[in-house]
């Protein structure tokens, strides 16, 4: 599941999210406030401008919102092309009136930013980068030909040569950077929002397994992670092939029929009832259960326990929600993908605190990538992908794992066992990566505190 939610959301699909009614009505508050300065400047400080032009060019724009509005159904989602359209007519329609009123004399040509920006918080990169040319081409050319702006006694207001340059490159930096700003800004927001649509994901994924039995819960696990890479690779396919309509169908008819088996696959768990009894389960036992699906991949996984066994703090009874089940399934998946050979899995606790340790015999993790473990998307160096040439993972498996335990108030620390030994002796077994999960114990104790789940009646499961 990790593995296969490693895209982002295709720019291609980014532009659709924009409806044509947000358009028209930013267009809207635009016509009246380009209507506005137009009286100001016309009736306080008597300008003598070219007012036929000036109505000619707001009414255009005017006129395109009133057949947008009529011809198109307000909840349309416009295309990336149709997005682009908009905003560049929106670009020219500004650069028009700027050119009727003195080109960057005016102090109000800061605004041909605003669409470059717009563009890049919501279209594609190629479309950002015509734009940000495209508005550059104008200011240049503004910057020399436009129309002056007068006074009523015919006085010509402008500004000295050095201050129209130092306008212009003040806008070429505005536009490129506050372009490269908000596609960078926005680009985050992408990815944090779809790593948390994978988070999502691998819970509902993991409360549906504890609701099903016997070969449905199996056919469900195993099929689970196929569907989801089948679903993020044709939408990466769909993106890659928007030139080719033929194969861009093709890619959207697997897209649709993963949904389809995906629904299948929800729909076979929707009968039965909870056990509540399953709700809870000694530590060890759910510790166990998440490392259950890799004690058969070729490594060896020890199972430790402290000093608490047969003394008289007994085992804690924790609650045993998908979040905990998952994320710790997660960490281990992790250690036994770059483990030489053994896993360590060590349990702990006291009268006010759970402890989970993993820890491998691998290469443990990256020094540069040691403070950015639990981003999601973290790019593997060169070394990293010739030394393990078939793992794909960019860092969402330890993002989901990371958010999920920390919603059941976790707290993770990350290392490598190396780092925790003496720098001078030599580490030759438990040197690789090393993870601490812990628990304030009345956050997950099912008897007592936050966490205390008592018995009663099985209800059926919620559909």
């Amino acid at each position: 599941m990790a593995d296969a939610a490693m895209s982002l959301i295709g720019e291609r699909q980014r532009g659709n999210w924009i409806r044509l009614r947000t358009v028209i009505w930013l267009r809207w508050a635009a016509i009246i406030g380009q209507f506005a300065a137009l009286m100001v400047a016309q009736h306080y400080y008597r300008l003598h401008l070219e007012v036929g032009l000036f109505y000619l060019v707001i009414g255009l724009a005017a006129i395109a919102n009133l057949v947008a509005m009529f011809i198109f159904p307000e909840n349309k989602r416009l295309s990336e092309r149709e997005n682009l359209l908009m905003v560049l007519f929106d670009l020219l329609q500004l650069s028009a009136l700027l050119y009727l009123s003195g080109g960057l004399n005016n102090p109000f040509a800061l605004l041909i930013v605003g669409p470059v920006t717009v563009s890049a918080a919501a279209l594609s990169t190629r479309s950002t980068v015509f734009l940000g040319a495209t508005a550059i081409l104008i200011v240049s050319l503004l910057s020399t030909f436009h129309l002056p702006l007068r006074t009523a006694e015919g006085f010509i207001l402008q500004i000295g040569e050095l201050f129209v340059f130092g306008n212009w490159a003040a806008i070429v930096i505005a536009v490129v950077f506050l372009a490269v700003y908000a596609r960078w800004i926005s680009s985050e927001i992408y990815s944090m929002s779809e790593a948390l649509q994978a988070t999502q994901m691998a819970l509902a994924r993991e409360q549906k397994l504890s609701d099903l039995s016997g070969v449905v819960a199996a056919a469900a696990h195993e099929l689970g992670t196929p569907l989801a890479t089948i679903k993020l690779t044709s939408s990466e396919l769909m993106e890659d092939l928007a030139d080719q309509p033929d194969l861009l169908e093709d890619a959207a008819l697997i897209n649709q029929e993963t949904d389809r088996c995906r629904d299948i696959l929800r729909s076979m768990g929707q009968a039965g009832k909870d056990d509540l009894y399953m709700h809870k389960a000694p530590l060890i036992t759910v510790v166990e259960e998440a490392a259950a699906p890799h004690m058969d991949r070729g490594k060896t996984i020890h199972f430790e326990t402290m000093s608490h066994l047969g003394t008289e703090l007994p085992q804690p009874m924790i609650a045993r929600r998908p979040e905990i089940v998952h994320g710790l399934r997660n960490l281990i998946q992790n250690a036994v993908d770059f483990a030489d050979a053994n896993v360590w899995v060590g349990t702990d606790w006291s009268k006010g605190k759970i402890t989970v340790r993993i820890q491998d015999d691998g290469p443990g993790y990256p020094t540069q990538l040691i403070g950015r473990i639990g981003d999601p998307f973290m790019r593997r160096s060169k070394r990293d992908r010739a030394a393990r040439p078939a793992y794909e993972g960019m860092g969402l498996g330890l993002f989901i794992a990371k958010t999920l335990l920390e919603r059941t108030g976790a707290d993770l620390t990350f290392a490598n066992g190396a780092d925790m030994q003496n720098a001078d002796a030599l580490c030759t077994e438990r040197c690789g990566a090393l993870v601490v999960v812990s628990w304030p114990i009345a956050k997950i104790d099912a008897r007592f505190g936050e966490g205390a789940m008592p018995l009663g009646q099985n209800k059926p499961f919620e559909t």
